[in-house]
């Protein structure tokens, strides 16, 4: 009893909170958090420092106790959350660190628009409203092949739309060999359900017939649909429909055939080294109906789903209620229609996401000879090397091709393990995301964009320097 007593009486000296927020260190957080926010997160420190105190931890009930527990919060909640960093891992398109990364066009377009009023739905010819999609469709139906087009906020939303415009209350058949589950537990059985459409499985996980789906149609199927796998891949004893078998297949049996193409290509990928990976356009010369993509994979453009294909099912959609609820906002559709014009006008390779992916083993290794030489003048001798190394596309897309690529090898043992130099380049202003192999730590020269040479530089002056 004597000692709890004892713990209540040092509780009397816990600083008042008026002295906190006078102290000199909460200057700056005042000024850019402001008072109640600083408040609470002094009050949370003083509420852990009693619990220690009560708790016999020996705690002092001190100003400098609470600023040693608020300080660190106080610092991590003054910066922004979301900000830039150099990617040298190599994965192109990084789901991570924001996928795919926007052409100037594209980002320039996005700062016209962001800070001023635009004609994001008003039609400047007839002065009246318009509609979001009309942005776009135009690009999307030229560069696609298709009869209409729209986009929504990504393209889960996009296969949402899709099947619940079109399918809810019916059957939609699906191979069991395509009902994949993506990152963020995008599972094709779950959209399905919440779609209210019923999935009907055909074939085995790894042969599916036509005859599997045609045995499967009903009175009350809607659809036939295809899943892009994303990154997923099976190999050996396989088989698939083709498109044309199951356009031939919807068309006698009055179904809609749709795709969920995934990653959204809309460039054969074979000059790049890449192969086997359908574009949209292909699709819809095979006889999909209504085809879904990406904007931010391998189209490289920003966060956006689109719906191409034929007009009168593109025309349910656009009254169909959900659509509203999954529309895209100006900065997204001005980033968009910049990117497709980059495709329209075959200015593609101004695509930071397709310029990595064009990039040859020499260019490679000439910029990784380029950093080493830069930071062989900053870190000790013998620290610093060329390596072979393999890059990935990433986003789900071509997940078993190896992209032969060269990285910069960083070995500091007077500072740390590969780990320890992995965690201080995280914790810098702008953040280096690199990878190690062998205890070395590896800075893929492939994903860096123009003054990232300089920013990792900077960032190993500063470990070597223990600053």
């Amino acid at each position: 009893m004597k000692a709890q007593n004892a713990e209540k009486n040092r509780l009397r000296s816990l600083p008042a909170m008026d002295s906190l927020l006078g102290m000199p260190d909460m200057e700056p957080f005042l000024e850019s958090m402001g008072r109640e926010a600083v408040k609470t997160v002094l009050g949370d420190a003083m509420d852990s420092l009693r619990k220690k105190i009560l708790e016999g931890e020996g705690a002092e009930p001190s100003a400098e106790s609470v600023l040693t527990l608020a300080l660190p919060v106080l610092a991590a909640r003054a910066g922004k959350s979301l900000r830039p960093v150099v990617n040298a891992t190599g994965v192109v398109i990084h789901t991570n660190l924001g996928r795919s990364c926007l052409a100037p066009e594209a980002r320039d377009a996005v700062l016209a628009v962001a800070d001023r009023y635009s004609t994001l739905e008003y039609d400047i010819s007839e002065g009246k409203r318009g509609h979001r999609s009309d942005h776009v469709e135009w690009l999307l139906k030229e560069i696609t092949g298709a009869d209409a087009g729209l986009v929504v906020n990504n393209n889960a939303g996009a296969v949402l739309l899709m099947l619940a415009g079109l399918c809810a209350g019916k059957e939609v058949i699906v191979s069991r060999g395509e009902l994949v589950e993506i990152g963020g537990s995008f599972r094709i059985p779950d959209i399905m359900a919440f779609s209210g459409a019923r999935l009907v499985e055909v074939g085995s996980t790894n042969r599916t017939h036509l005859k599997d789906y045609g045995n499967a149609v009903t009175e009350n199927t809607a659809a036939l649909l295809k899943v892009h796998p994303s990154n997923f891949r099976m190999e050996g004893f396989t088989s698939s429909v083709p498109r044309e078998e199951l356009n031939g297949l919807a068309k006698e049996r009055g179904l809609l055939f749709l795709e969920d193409l995934g990653s959204g290509t809309l460039i054969d990928m074979a000059p790049f080294g890449l192969k086997g990976e359908p574009t949209v356009s292909s699709c819809l010369r095979a006889g999909v109906d209504l085809v879904t993509f990406s904007g931010d994979k391998m189209l490289g453009g920003p966060q956006i789903g689109g719906l191409a294909g034929k007009k009168e099912i593109v025309d349910r959609l656009r009254s169909y209620p959900l659509l509203r609820a999954l529309r895209v906002d100006k900065m997204t559709l001005a980033a968009f229609e910049a990117t497709l014009r980059l495709y329209l006008s075959g200015r593609h390779l101004r695509i930071p996401t397709l310029a990595m992916l064009n990039e040859t083993g020499d260019s490679l290794r000439k910029k990784a000879r380029r950093l080493s030489d830069k930071l062989k003048r900053i870190l000790p001798a013998g620290t610093v090397s060329l390596t072979e190394a393999d890059d990935a596309v990433g986003g789900g897309a071509f997940p078993a091709e190896r992209l032969p690529g060269w990285a910069v090898g960083i070995v500091l043992e007077s500072v740390g393990s590969a780990g320890t130099i992995l965690s201080l380049l995280r914790t810098l202003p702008v953040p280096v995301i690199a990878g190690a192999r062998d205890n070395v730590v590896l800075l893929h020269v492939r994903t860096l964009l123009p003054g990232d040479e300089e920013r990792i530089c900077d960032a190993f002056r500063a470990i070597a320097s223990g600053r």
